[in-house]
């Protein structure tokens, strides 16, 4: 008898998931599978990698049969989730079922025609709602509702929507509701919809003895220079780049390709198609470096990232433990490198008073500063706060200046073309007292 049978699995179901190389559960699966099969209200603490696709799928896979009706809901916060979601359940029940992905961005017609012959929806609330508005999906005969990723759908603004989508399910259902952080909130709004839920939570995926972190402190007009000779320095396979916004992803990714790095960047502002595409290259390691935005990277499972590099530091502490998650997963090492300019010192202090982990001051190599493209930005830099940051504005965290006064050209580069020694000796938590960075006039 193998583990999973030991969970109360059929032998069918194990033994497609031996098919596919998986022996043994992991910890969020052994807690949540036996309790789910008996038809249990869960409330799940579980980060992104942990296994928790296989530990709410598999009671929909076991205790549903197919019907000419929607049986099975699991709500996501994002399209890659929904894909992403969909494409594990329909692996694992080898077309017992029929599953359907429900998201923007895609035809609709062709999801109403294929509505009528589904027994699970995996969806994005707002395309959720636009079906139910147009009658196209019917939730009245809901067994099992998931809400997977709850913290990242109600950071995205869609409280209001899952709890109009919870309205038109029947009360007696079972409800699972995952989580990689459990707020006040959510926990409120879990006690709301949930009965007599069982509370399962895990520890980090992540193996903090295997995962360093450090940070650069750089000149603005050095930021993205020192992004592309570490990217070319070190030994690395797979390579996130977390930005902030859509347009810093798209600024990174052209200067990239331009020093010629293959990287690929995945937002909200490209086609599902397109995201797809790019995520499945990504997989296959055909793309080795992905920069992206937490909304569209936020409960993707990749496997062997071997680097994180924070462009921009997250003006949430909490994505920043989401993105170096991502690194040092199942015994492997992993690095998270930051690196920090004078838009970024604010939220760097923030991110070291609500984590006191050991984030290392690293000396600056030397560098030569590379020509930059500002094309991306449909308007000339001016240095304040996004990607056309990279000028020369100085202003590091021990104070180095205000942005230079140029001759009519706010474009203007330093005449010197290269950079050596370290930038800032001053630690980040020791200097957040409350006082901003001095200027100098």
């Amino acid at each position: 008898m193998t583990e999973f049978a030991k969970l109360g699995l059929n032998s069918e179901i194990v033994k497609s998931l031996r098919a596919l190389g998986l022996e043994t559960p992991t910890d969020i699966q052994k807690k949540a599978i036996p309790l789910a099969l008996a038809g249990r209200d869960i409330i799940g603490g579980s980060a992104t990698g942990s296994g928790k696709t296989l530990a709410f799928s598999m009671p929909i896979l076991q205790n549903l049969k197919h019907k000419d009706y929607v049986q099975a809901l699991i709500l996501t916060p994002t399209r890659e989730l929904a894909e992403q979601v969909s494409s594990a359940i329909k692996k694992y029940s080898h077309n017992s079922l029929k599953v359907l992905p429900v998201y923007g961005g895609v035809d609709i017609d062709n999801q109403i025609r294929q509505l009528f012959n589904t027994d699970v929806v995996v969806g994005t609330p707002g395309r959720i709602i636009d079906h139910i508005k147009r009658r196209t999906l019917s939730l009245d005969k809901i067994k099992i509702l998931v809400l997977d990723e709850c913290d990242r759908m109600f950071d995205m603004g869609f409280f209001q929507d899952v709890e109009f989508i919870i309205e038109q399910c029947p009360k007696k259902r079972q409800t699972m509701l995952f989580s990689a952080t459990v707020s006040s909130d959510i926990d409120h709004f879990a006690k709301k919809h949930t009965q007599d839920a069982a509370i399962v939570s895990v520890e980090s995926n992540v193996d903090p003895t295997k995962l360093t972190q450090k940070y650069y402190d750089i000149p603005d007009y050095l930021k993205f220079s020192l992004l592309v000779h570490l990217l070319k320095k070190e030994r690395s396979k797979l390579v996130m780049i977390f930005c902030n916004t859509r347009r810093n992803a798209d600024f990174v990714v052209k200067n990239l390709e331009k020093q010629g790095i293959d990287a690929k960047a995945i937002h909200g502002g490209l086609e599902q198609k397109k995201r797809s595409r790019i995520i499945d290259n990504f997989h296959r390691n055909q793309i080795n470096v992905l920069v992206c935005t937490d909304v569209a990277a936020r409960g993707l499972d990749i496997k062997g990232v071997t680097h994180v590099y924070n462009y921009d530091i997250p003006k949430d502490p909490k994505e920043y433990i989401h993105r170096i998650g991502r690194t040092a997963r199942a015994g492997k090492e992993g690095e998270a490198i930051n690196i920090l300019a004078s838009r970024d010192y604010d939220n760097f202090r923030k991110l070291t008073q609500s984590f006191p982990a050991k984030i290392t001051l690293e000396k600056t190599p030397f560098l030569e500063q590379v020509d930059l493209d500002y094309s991306t930005q449909n308007r000339r830099p001016n240095f304040r706060g996004d990607a056309r940051n990279n000028g020369p504005r100085g202003g590091r965290f021990s104070g180095s200046g205000r942005t230079p006064r140029s001759q009519g050209n706010q474009d203007s580069r330093p005449r010197s073309r290269s950079h050596t020694g370290n930038t800032s000796n001053r630690s980040f938590g020791r200097s957040s007292q409350g006082r901003r960075p001095s200027r100098r006039r």
